[in-house]
């Protein structure tokens, strides 16, 4: 019923910038919480970064000042803007929404199907 579909990832130097995508799609009634997950090789997914839909935003450590997390709600997307990458960013970063489909009371958990960053010299 929902589809997320990431962007953006590639092959970057260190200290380069990226910019992904997650567009939502289908029989969607309303968008709460958008995040972003990377998971490096051989590691668990870990929320990096997060923003409600009224624009509040939150994000790790490891990733503050330089990582910045916006959304669309008009287009249903949001973005990860990285800059200062560093090589222990290299992962494969899905996209989590919290979606409330048309007809359900209940919000669903979404993922997309990841995209790869490689962050190397």
């Amino acid at each position: 019923q929902v589809q997320l579909v990431e962007s953006g990832g590639g092959w970057v130097q260190p200290g380069g910038s990226l910019r992904l995508s997650c567009a939502a799609s289908g029989r969607i009634f309303s968008i709460n919480l958008m995040g972003w997950y990377p998971q490096p090789p051989g590691k668990h997914r870990e929320l990096v970064a997060a923003i409600t839909r009224g624009g509040s935003t939150n994000y790790a450590d490891s990733v503050k000042g330089r990582f910045t997390i916006t959304r669309d709600n008009a287009k249903n997307t949001v973005y990860l803007k990285m800059n200062s990458l560093k090589t222990e960013d290299t992962a494969v970063y899905y996209c989590n929404a919290e979606v409330r489909v048309v007809g359900s009371a209940f919000p669903l958990g979404c993922w997309g199907q990841g995209t790869q960053v490689t962050v190397s010299a």
